[in-house]
């Protein structure tokens, strides 16, 4: 679409503030979030209390590294309303993970974390190019996933219209689009790609659609994916980050003008980077891991909440924020194949590098014995399958095959299969990794929590 980029009057100032003004804000607001969770949750103050760390101690943005890390399960041995700050009465809506690997974990919000919350996607959607009176199609799925409900107060807030589709019903999604003419969509990665193949599967042409935008989150995508995405749909294909203990998604987001990496909104969310072994804060630029304390909250305040997810922080381009990288992975989830560390979007990169491969996968981790097998399921793409043959798919998957070897450094098992011979999620979270190796009991090694 032609770019609309931002006037400096479509902007809040503190999107174009110095970094002087940003940092005096950003302890203010550290100060008081501090206290906050202190006083009113025994969590933080139990945990600050053992750290030999009181609120009054933070003087300066750097003190925040003497304060304890919060992590996902110190949320689940609260379950289900023990880290919030404030009494039940005022949460105003609670959200929850699936708890597939564990408890859930339950988040909370007031009503002014909700306006906070509207604020900031709709602060997002903007700098994807959004604007007032646009229609906004949302396949993200509604209900406790913060997902569909948090894009749809934000694009309300900004004055757009909405449809509110959720996830599934693909060709439900195809006929709306067509019928409605959206500009933008929010919707996984993974989910776009879905609705793509469902025009395609109608005789129609994604990338004469009315859609100019998509905003995509949920789910690590790489640039390959974007690409793929851009070219397929006729698209600009930007970055939405979050996660539903820090708020949802617009705790970053991408600007459509440079399209380098998400802008985190900073005078909310205030970030770092971590040796994920130590613990260690690391300089803007190293890849460790994301660390967020969240700065104006009050139902749920998180402080040095590990995210767990692999990036680094880059100096502000386009806003006077600083931007995640791509997420590279993660910390608690990096497969180990005997002894090579591995993250899968190393395999996705190189599946979408050749034009054959649809850009569905899935790994398949075993053990035979007391070594680790892997077996990797792609597809063909829907518009050449006819004309594979056999043999095509055997040279196809050698070829996967030595590309894994060789730039992820591991033996692997290639199975080309027909379109949609892997299974989709109706949720549009593709579930890439199967492991059905024996459960270690025991804890991760290392880690500072």
């Amino acid at each position: 679409m032609p770019q609309r980029k931002p006037k400096p009057g479509d902007l809040e100032p503190i999107e174009l503030a110095s970094k002087d003004e940003l940092q005096a804000l950003q302890l203010q607001r550290m100060k008081w979030s501090l206290k906050h969770a202190y006083d009113n949750v025994p969590h933080y103050r139990a945990s600050f209390d053992a750290a030999g760390v009181h609120p009054d101690d933070l003087k300066t943005l750097a003190d925040l590294a003497r304060f304890p890390f919060t992590a996902k399960q110190n949320l689940r041995e609260n379950y289900p309303f023990g880290m919030f700050a404030v009494a039940r009465e005022q949460v105003v809506r609670v959200h929850a993970s699936s708890g597939t690997t564990g408890q859930p974990t339950v988040v909370g919000y007031t009503q002014n974390d909700i306006d906070t919350w509207a604020n900031v996607v709709a602060r997002s959607i903007r700098a994807a190019g959004g604007r007032r009176g646009d229609m906004v199609h949302i396949s993200y799925g509604y209900g406790l996933f913060t997902g569909g409900l948090g894009a749809h107060y934000g694009a309300e807030r900004l004055g757009c219209t909405v449809i509110p589709m959720s996830g599934g019903q693909t060709e439900k999604q195809v006929q709306l689009i067509r019928d409605f003419k959206p500009s933008i969509i929010m919707v996984t990665p993974s989910y776009m790609l879905n609705i793509i193949e469902e025009f395609t599967r109608q005789g129609l042409d994604a990338s004469e659609s009315s859609l100019q935008v998509g905003i995509f989150g949920a789910e690590p995508w790489t640039d390959a994916m974007r690409t793929e995405i851009e070219a397929r749909a006729g698209i600009d294909a930007v970055d939405i980050y979050g996660l539903s203990e820090v708020m949802g998604p617009g705790v970053a987001s991408e600007c459509v003008e440079s399209k380098d990496g998400p802008v985190i909104w900073e005078d909310h969310f205030y970030p770092e980077i971590i040796d994920p072994d130590t613990g260690e804060v690391l300089a803007d630029g190293e890849e460790g891991e994301l660390v967020f304390t969240s700065l104006t909250k009050e139902a749920l305040p998180i402080i040095r909440y590990r995210t767990r997810d692999l990036t680094r922080l880059l100096p502000p381009t386009s806003r006077s924020m600083r931007r995640i990288g791509k997420i590279t992975g993660r910390s608690d989830d990096m497969l180990i194949i005997r002894g090579v560390n591995v993250f899968p979007t190393q395999i996705e990169e190189l599946i979408l590098k050749m034009p054959k491969l649809a850009p569905h996968y899935q790994l398949l981790i075993s053990r035979d014995g007391n070594l680790d097998q892997v077996e990797v399921l792609v597809e063909i793409r829907p518009d050449i399958s006819n004309s594979v043959s056999p043999s095509d798919k055997e040279e196809l998957a050698r070829e996967l095959q030595r590309a894994i070897k060789t730039y992820v450094g591991i033996t692997t098992k290639v199975s080309v299969l027909p379109p949609n011979g892997i299974e989709r999620t109706l949720t549009g979270k593709a579930r890439h990794v199967i492991d059905l190796r024996p459960k270690i009991t025991s804890e991760r090694p290392g880690g500072a929590i």
